[in-house]
This record gives structure tokens, sequence and C-alpha cells, in this order.
């Protein structure tokens, strides 16, 4: 009996409960639906005030830094090599008028010492032409002497036969006596012109022994390797007791502190760099080099632009001149900003302010967009250079589908964003220098540890730039972009 109580009284509350829940779902049926009024979307945006300023524009490129004097070192003369400088190495450091190389001279001095021989047989037979020659005219003024001593007899032994005292005889003998005199004169006059000839030869022969004698000694001094300017060696590649051929490549010369960076822009950017005569304008560079935290930077001068595009390149390459590189060395790839005229009446907006059509959203007072167009005068990194009536106004930094003109959005405004890149090329950055507001680290000493043996380790970083490293990370705030960037470097 309690069952069947139970089990009627379990029934009896399903049948309640379904009736509940039937009643309440034909009430809420029968109930009008009223729907929430809509509101409009609004978007909050990042806006930039635009102002009109003269701009310095910075063209920034790629470059390699090369020496304006390099010289191959060459074997002007083949043979054994018996002494090398002691800085004859890779990187060794050489003074002008040191000898590099010397190859072995025996030769060349054989040749000397038989050219001065040569030489001093010359001036021997210029000293006996010499004797020769004043002996030869001493022996002509005695003939000719004879000479006049026989015509005056024939002429006196004629004057008796004219008047009958001489003998015809006597006559024909003075006569053939003055004849022989003026054929002794004539043989006398020939020895003489012999004796001059022969002078003659000697300072001939003299000469050429003295020519020959010049390259024997320009010779023996070709054996031995002079630098003719101060510079650091590279990719040398002889050792003592080798054989060389003659103008075999021996080393590379160059100087390392007369350096210069070329780099290449696009013909575009290179008639930005012209002035109104069409010359390159000599306007100032910074050279840039990331060196394990640490950028090296050196000022320079444009100098001049190559004659010719090169060959499968494009563009135009331009070089310039550096001051004090210190830290750089031929053959790094560094980072060139070059400062191009100024222009005036020029908007710096973030790059993303402006869409594919070359138009910006402003915001209306009523904080709705407005689009109106811009002319683009130049892209500077992530930001651009504009002309256009919206100055004053604040424009969107930062486009996206979603907005348009006429939305309504809700402003966040910040400063415009200054010219770093001008003020980088302007000289505000020096070397190794790092901005104010950087975010600094204090390291545990098992990673400054780790820090500071790769920075020791490193054998490609200057010294002086090595030297400026370890004594920032000694520090006990260590800027966290120098960390990032040996880090990066190190792998972790």
């Amino acid at each position: 009996m309690v069952g069947l109580f139970l089990a009627a009284l379990t029934l009896g509350l399903l049948i309640f409960a379904a009736q509940l829940l039937r009643g309440a779902v034909q009430s809420r049926m029968a109930d009008e639906g009223v729907s929430p009024p809509a509101r409009e979307r609004v978007f909050t945006v990042n806006v930039v005030r635009a102002e009109s300023d003269t701009v310095v524009p910075v063209l920034e490129t790629f470059g390699e830094i090369q020496s304006r004097r390099m010289l191959e070192l060459r074997a002007p003369v083949g043979g054994r090599v018996v002494d090398l400088a002691p800085g004859f190495e890779d990187g060794g450091t050489v003074r002008e008028g040191e000898v590099l190389v010397r190859i072995d001279p025996v030769e060349a001095q054989s040749a000397v010492d038989s050219a001065e021989a040569d030489l001093a047989d010359a001036r021997a037979e210029e000293r006996d032409a010499a004797r020769n020659l004043a002996l030869a005219r001493d022996e002509l003024a005695a003939a000719e002497e004879q000479a006049v001593l026989r015509t005056r007899a024939y002429e006196r032994q004629r004057d008796l036969a004219e008047r009958g005292v001489g003998t015809a005889t006597a006559t024909e003998t003075a006569e053939l006596a003055a004849s022989s005199a003026r054929g002794a004169v004539l043989s006398r006059r020939q020895a003489a012109a012999q004796g001059e000839a022969r002078v003659d030869q000697a300072a001939t022969r003299i000469l050429r022994a003295e020519l020959a004698l010049a390259e024997a000694q320009r010779r023996l001094a070709e054996t031995a390797v002079v630098a003719p300017f101060d510079g650091t060696l590279s990719e040398t590649n002889v050792v003592a007791g080798r054989l060389v051929a003659a103008n075999e490549r021996l080393a590379e010369l160059i100087d390392p502190d007369d350096l210069e960076v070329s780099f290449r822009v696009s013909t575009a950017q290179y008639s930005r760099l012209l002035d109104a005569s069409g010359d390159l304008v000599k306007t100032d560079v910074a050279v840039e080099l990331d060196a394990a935290g640490v950028d090296l930077i050196a000022r320079g001068r444009i100098s001049r632009a190559s004659v010719t595009a090169g060959e499968g390149a494009t563009g135009r390459l331009i070089f310039a001149a550096l001051e004090r590189p210190v830290g750089f060395k031929p053959g790094d790839f560094v980072t060139v900003r070059v400062r191009e005229p100024a222009l005036a009446d020029v908007i710096r907006l973030p790059a993303a302010a402006m869409d594919a059509t070359g138009e910006v959203l402003v915001l209306t007072e009523e904080d709705r967009l407005e689009g109106i167009a811009v002319e683009l005068v130049r892209r500077q990194g992530d930001d651009i250079l504009v002309r256009g009536p919206v100055i004053g106004r604040d424009v969107v930094e930062a486009r996206s589908p979603l907005l348009g003109a006429g939305i309504g959005v809700r402003p966040l405004r910040r400063p415009a964003p200054e010219d770093d890149a001008t003020a980088d090329a302007e000289g505000t950055a020096a070397e190794g220098q790092q901005p104010g507001a950087e975010a600094m680290l204090e390291l545990s000493d098992e990673r400054r540890a780790r820090l500071v043996a790769f920075v020791e380790g490193n054998t490609r970083m200057p010294e002086d730039a090595k030297a400026r490293v370890l004594a920032r990370l000694a520090e006990p705030l260590v800027p966290a972009r120098m960390v990032a960037r040996i880090e990066d470097r190190m792998g972790g």
C-alpha cells in the first residue's frame, strides 16, 4: 500500500510539472517579440596630427668598404726567394720603403760587375783613342811644316833655273820632294780623321756600357720588392726558398686608413642627387656596421660616380670617401645613409596611412572619417612624405578593410613620428652611443659570463669595438638591445 501511494504521488507530480511547462511555453509564444534598438559600431583608431615641415630625406642602401689605395705586389724578376720581411704575412703591417721580399741577387750582381768591367774597358779605350788622336794631329802638323819647306825649296830651285844658274835635274828633284811632302800631309790627315772616328766610337761604347750598367743595376734593384706606402698585407702566397717566376703575384698591399664605400642606387634615386647643372652633389653620408651589439659609424662625403652602369647591373654606382673609419676593414658590408637635398612643405605620415590610390583617412569634427587624396613625395622606411590639404588635421595611422569614409571612430592621438633617419644622418647618434630611453637589463652572473666569453672569442670584431662591448657588459645594467644582438649571434 505504501508503494502504491508513492507511485501515485510521483505520477501526480510529473503531470503537474508537465502542465506548468506547457503553460509557460504557451505564455512565451503568446507574447509579442520586441527587438532591441540597433547601435552604430564605433572603431578605435590611432591618429596623428599632420604638420608641414622642411625635411631632409635620407636615402638608405647597402654598400661595401674598399680601400682607395690597393697594390698587387708581383715579382719583377724570377728566382729563388732568399729573404722575407718579419711582417710579411696576411694582416702584417709594413712601412714605406721597407724591403718585403728579396730574390737571390747573385746573377743580377754578376751582371752588374760585368757591366762595370765593360764600362771600364770603354773608358780605357776612350783614353787610348784620345792619345792616338793627339799623336796623329802632331804628325799632321809636322808633315804640313815639311811640306811647306819642300815647297819653298822647289820654288827657290825653279828661280835659280830661270836665271840659268840651276839645272833641270835639281829642279825636278825639288819638285818631286814637294809632291811627296804633300802626299805625306794627306796621309797624316787621314790618320787624324781615323783617330777622331775612334774617339767617337769610344764615346758611343761608353754610352752603351753605361746603359748596360744601368739596366744591370735596375735588375739588381728589382730583386728587392719594396713597399711603396704604409699599409697592410693581404693574400700572401710566398715563403722563403721558393722559386718564383717573373711577374708572379706575391701579395696585395692595402692602405687601411684611406677607405671609401661603394654603393649602388637606382636611376631615380641617382637623379635626386644631381644639382641644377646635372653634377653629382657632394653630400654627406653615414656608414654603419653592426658589430655584435655595437654600431660602428663613420662619416664621409660623396666623391664620384662610376662612369658606366656596370655589366649586368642596373642603377648607378657611387663612391664616398670616409673620414676616420675606425674599426672598418675593406670588404665590410655596411648600411649607407645619404642625405638628400631638403624638401620643403612636406608632411611625414606612417606608410600604412595611405592606400594604393593615394588617399588617406582624416577625422571630421564629428569624429567621422573622410578620404582625401594626397601626393606622395618620398618614402622613408616605414614613413612617407606627402603633400596635400591635410595640414593641421588628424590622419589615421593605419588603414584597414573595416575603415572607410563616413565611419564613426574613437581617436587615440599621439605625437607625429620623429625623423630618426634624418637625425642619424645629421650626427645625433655617435659611435656606440645608445638612446637615452633604451631598456636596460640586470644580468645574472652566468648570463654575463656567457656573453663576455662569446665577445672575447669573436676574432672578427675589431679590438676597439670589443673593448667597448666588454666595458658595457661589465656595468650593472646592460642595454637590452646589445644583449639581444649578441645572443642572436650566439644562437640563443
